[in-house]
C-alpha cells in the first residue's frame, strides 16, 4: 500500500517541514556555508560530528573549501532546495550559485544536528527551469531590492517594464512553507513566470524570499500567519508606495494558495491597495483541504484493502485535532501535525470569504485551476457564490490549470511538479487585462 501523505496545500510541503528540528537544520546548513565563506574554519568544523572529524581533519576541510572557492568563485546565493529523511539521518540539498559556476551540495545530519556527511552533488540531468515564451526579457528590467521589517531583511526583486515611465505594481505573496522569491518547485518558478509575464505587458511586480526560508530558526516556537506572511507582505506594499515610477493608485497584491487565502485579510490592513488577486486560494479551512487531499491521494493509490481504508480513517481522525479555534489549556507552542497550536487557532478563526465580501473599494480577481488537486473547484464554487456578482470582482475557472497554475491534461499528482511547465499565458493575460481595465 502506498503511504497516505499529509499535505499542506500550497506547495506540497509536508506539515513536518515546520517542525523545530527540521527548521533548525535548514538554518544550520546555511550557517555552515557562511562560516566557510568567511574563512571561519574552526567554527565550521564544530558543526561536524565527532566521527566525521576523526576521518576529516580541520585542515582538510579548509583545503576542500579553498579548492571549491578557487574553482567556483564567491557565493552569490545559497538556498535550501530540498530536505528529506533517510533512515536515521536528515539530508539537506543546497543549491549554490557562485561567480564562476553553479554547484549543489548535500549535507547529512544526525539526530544531534551534527553533520555526518558533506558532498558535492554531481551535475544533474534532471529537467531545469524554462523561460516562458511570453516573457520578453527585452521589455523587462530586474533590480534587487530588500523588504524590511524590524529584525528582518528579505532580498527581493523589482521587475519593471523598461519602456514605461509609470506603471501599476503587483506585490507577489507565496503559498505555505519555506520558499525562495520565485516560489521554486522542482524546475518550476510560478512567481518568476508571473513577474516576467506581467512586466512584458506593462505591469511591475515585487517578489521576495519568504521569511520561513531565511529566518527558519524563528519558526520552531509559537507563531501565526502574521509572522509567516502578513508582516512582510505589508512591508512590500509600503515599499511599493515609495517607488517613483509606480502609479500609486494602481497597487495590487497577488497571493498564491495560502497567500491568496490571506489576501483579503491583508487588504483590510492596507486600504490603499487598489485590488487583490487570489490564485488557487482556499475558501475553506486548512483541515478540510487536508482531508480532501488525503482522500484524493488514497484514491490514486488504488488500495482497496481493509487495512488501507483503516489507515486512511486513522489519518483523517488525526487531522481533526487541527480544527481548534481556541488554545484553552493548550500551550501556544504545542505542536499539532507539525505546526504550533497558535498557528492553527489563527488560521481557523480567519474567515477569508467574509473578509473578501466586506472589501468595499478594492477590486478582486479569483483564478482557480480545474486540474488542481491541492485546492479544488469546491473552493472556486464557494468564491463564485460569495463574490461572483460583487462589483469589481472577477471569478474565473481555468479547467486545465493545476496548483502551480500551469496547463495540464489531467489532475494528476505531485509528479507533474517535476516537469517544467510555465504559468498559463491565458491567466497572465487575464490578470493584466483586469488590472488595466477601468473599474
Amino acid at each position: 500500500m502506498k503511504k497516505v501523505i499529509l499535505l499542506i496545500f500550497a506547495l506540497f510541503v509536508t506539515t513536518t517541514a515546520f517542525s523545530q528540528g527540521v527548521l533548525n537544520l535548514l538554518g544550520r546548513s546555511q550557517d555552515f556555508f557562511k562560516l566557510l565563506e568567511d574563512q571561519k574554519y574552526t567554527d565550521a568544523y564544530g558543526y561536524l560530528d565527532s566521527t566525521f572529524q576523526a576521518k576529516v581533519p580541520e585542515e582538510d576541510l579548509k583545503k576542500l573549501w579553498t579548492q571549491i572557492s578557487e574553482k567556483l568563485g564567491k557565493i552569490e546565493t545559497l538556498d535550501v532546495i530540498s530536505s528529506k529523511t533517510q533512515g536515521e539521518f536528515f539530508v539537506v540539498t543546497m543549491e549554490g550559485k557562485f561567480t564562476n559556476d553553479d554547484q549543489n551540495f548535500l549535507l547529512a545530519f544526525n539526530k544531534a544536528e551534527k553533520i555526518v556527511g558533506f558532498f558535492l552533488q554531481p551535475k544533474s540531468t534532471a529537467a531545469t527551469y524554462v523561460l516562458p515564451a511570453y516573457a520578453d526579457t527585452t521589455l523587462c528590467k530586474e533590480t534587487e531590492i530588500n523588504v524590511k521589517t524590524p529584525g528582518h531583511t528579505l532580498v527581493g526583486m523589482l521587475t519593471v517594464p523598461k519602456k514605461l515611465s509609470s506603471y501599476p505594481v503587483v506585490v507577489l505573496v507565496h503559498g505555505s512553507g519555506p520558499a525562495d522569491m520565485d516560489e521554486t518547485v522542482g524546475p518550476n518558478k510560478p512567481l518568476k513566470d508571473i513577474a516576467l509575464g506581467l512586466a512584458s505587458k506593462g505591469i511591475a511586480s515585487i517578489r521576495y524570499v519568504k521569511r520561513t526560508m531565511i529566518y527558519a530558526g524563528e519558526f520552531g516556537k509559537a507563531f501565526t500567519v502574521k509572522e509567516e506572511v502578513m508582516d512582510d507582505a505589508l512591508a512590500a506594499i509600503a515599499l511599493a508606495k515609495t517607488l517613483p515610477a509606480v502609479n500609486k493608485k494602481q497597487i495590487y497584491l497577488l497571493g498564491h494558495s495560502l497567500g491568496g487565502m490571506i489576501a483579503p485579510r491583508i487588504a483590510t490592513l492596507a486600504p490603499d491597495l487598489n485590488g487583490i488577486i487570489m490564485l488557487a486560494a482556499p475558501a475553506r479551512k486548512f483541515t478540510d483541504l487536508l482531508v480532501e487531499q488525503n482522500k484524493y491521494m488514497f484514491g490514486l493509490s488504488k488500495d482497496t484493502s481493509a487495512a488501507g481504508k483503516k489507515t486512511l480513517d486513522t489519518v483523517i481522525k488525526e487531522l481533526e485535532v487541527t480544527r481548534i479555534t481556541k488554545l484553552g489549556t493548550m500551550k501556544a507552542d504545542s505542536v499539532l501535525l507539525g505546526l504550533p497550536a497558535s498557528y492553527w487557532v489563527d488560521i481557523n478563526v480567519n474567515d477569508q470569504v467574509a473578509a473578501a465580501k466586506k472589501l468595499a473599494k478594492q477590486r478582486i480577481f479569483v483564478g482557480q485551476g480545474g486540474n488542481d488537486f491541492q485546492v479544488s473547484t469546491t473552493d472556486y464554487n464557494l468564491w463564485n457564490t460569495a463574490i461572483g456578482k460583487k462589483k469589481g470582482a472577477m471569478v474565473k475557472l481555468y479547467p486545465e490549470l493545476n496548483h502551480l497554475l500551469s496547463p495540464q491534461t489531467e489532475k494528476g499528482s505531485m509528479e507533474q511538479y517535476r516537469t517544467p511547465v510555465s504559468v498559463s499565458d491565458v491567466l497572465i493575460t487575464d490578470i493584466a487585462t483586469w488590472i488595466k481595465a477601468k473599474p
